[in-house]
């Protein structure tokens, strides 16, 4: 096998040889001179040596004179086919407004939790869940991009599984949404009051209309279902002409139901609290105003701990929202020895507090800071955006929520 000579080192024609720096500066001639010179001679020894350099299968063709060269015909990709580069506008979250983005919510279509998805992210692609733990999964698995859960309700009190649920998954609080309960009590076309036997809804329904119901003479049985959508669409699927179901009136146009009473909730300062969930934190701001919702949790003795932790806010002139405890659950008991009394079982608590504050306020900062030196256990579940929309009571679905969020 013949082995081919090494190829010599490139030499540079005196007449386009570089100049030093102290020389005068090229001109824009001279630089596309000498470029074109270094490529064709290091071309032809190539050329001699290897073969001829080829660019989607044809040959480089050097075209040269001096101090006139003209370009080479390189015959490479089009630029409008090259990979663009990133902008800014790639690097961005997604849009505030919600367009073409994936919401998972609890409940099927009607449920109070689509109004919510759609009021926090309007145009959003809204995707029903069976349980409030799907709608969590589904946000990591990356099948939704957002999910929007009810946490209280003004009358019925905390949604103790959702808070469970949040410091099980690592998913981030990013804004929030306040609705006003609107019930409805809804029947299958043509059916009247009198003839009715037995009401359906989620449980915190019925209690919140329990004296509305009363009061219009419907002595019959209530019974709990999963939700407020599906009780209306389990009375529309099974045809059920003695059942009414308690649901919004979005519910009703979806299955094709009757009203058969409007409004029916005892209060109508019955509001439902919902969080919007995300897979990544935003960025904190002070230009409009802040929530921040955290858990902590301390391995000591006696009150002093959540003292201090109340007094941390409260010596910075942090207002707090809510303050929630909850059993730990990996550690629900504590043993307690005292030589008098004996061995006493206490309670090992979590505690949940949302605050009025920026966690890109100092103060904000340096109160988890005290904090964190006198508990055991301190996670910041997000800092977020209050809803700051005025409440209106409308009998539309759409603006409409419960402690069941469906």
């Amino acid at each position: 096998m013949e082995t081919l000579p090494a190829p010599r080192p490139t030499q540079i024609p005196r007449s386009t040889a570089i100049r030093p720096p102290c020389a005068t500066p090229f001109s824009r001639a001279d630089w596309q001179t000498t470029c074109a010179a270094i490529l064709a001679t290091t071309s032809t020894t190539n050329a001699k040596a290897y073969g001829a350099p080829r660019v989607n299968d044809d040959s480089i063709k050097p075209a040269l004179s001096d101090h006139a060269a003209q370009p080479l015909d390189l015959d490479l990709l089009p630029v409008s086919n090259l990979p663009r580069p990133l902008t800014i506008t790639d690097l961005s979250p997604a849009p505030m407004h919600g367009s073409q983005l994936r919401v998972a919510y609890q409940g099927v279509p009607g449920a109070y939790s689509e109004a919510a998805a759609a009021k926090a992210y309007p145009s959003c692609d809204a995707i029903p869940c069976d349980q409030f733990e799907v709608a969590f999964q589904a946000v990591e698995l990356w099948i939704a991009d957002r999910a929007v859960l009810p946490v209280e309700n003004s009358l019925g009190g905390s949604i103790h599984r959702n808070y469970d649920l949040l410091l099980r998954h690592r998913l981030h609080i990013v804004g929030e949404v306040q609705l006003p309960v609107h019930h409805c009590l809804l029947a299958l076309p043509g059916v009247r009051r009198d003839l009715l036997t037995r009401v359906i809804s989620h449980p915190q329904a019925l209690a919140q209309c329990e004296l509305t119901l009363n009061a219009m003479g419907l002595n019959v049985a209530r019974e709990a279902f999963d939700d407020t959508a599906a009780a209306a669409e389990h009375v529309a699927a099974a045809g059920l002409r003695d059942t009414a179901a308690i649901a919004s009136s979005r519910a009703a146009d979806l299955y094709g139901l009757q009203v058969l009473a409007d409004g029916i909730q005892d209060d109508a300062g019955n509001v439902t609290r919902f969080v919007m969930l995300a897979r990544e934190p935003i960025i904190p701001r002070t230009d409009r105003p802040f929530k921040t919702s955290i858990v902590f949790a301390h391995d000591r003795e006696g009150t002093s701990v959540l003292f201090k932790v109340l007094s941390a806010f409260a010596f910075r002139d942090i207002s707090l929202t809510k303050i929630e405890s909850r059993p730990h659950r990996h550690r629900p008991i504590r043993l307690v020895d005292d030589a008098n009394v004996g061995t006493a079982k206490h309670f090992e608590y979590m505690f949940y507090i949302d605050f009025q504050a920026s966690m890109a306020e100092v103060r904000a900062q340096n109160a988890l800071s005290e904090i964190q030196e006198f508990t055991s256990f301190l996670r910041v579940l997000g800092s977020y955006p209050m809803d700051m929309t005025p409440w209106e009571y409308s009998s539309s679905g759409q603006t409409a929520g419960d402690t069941s969020s469906s």
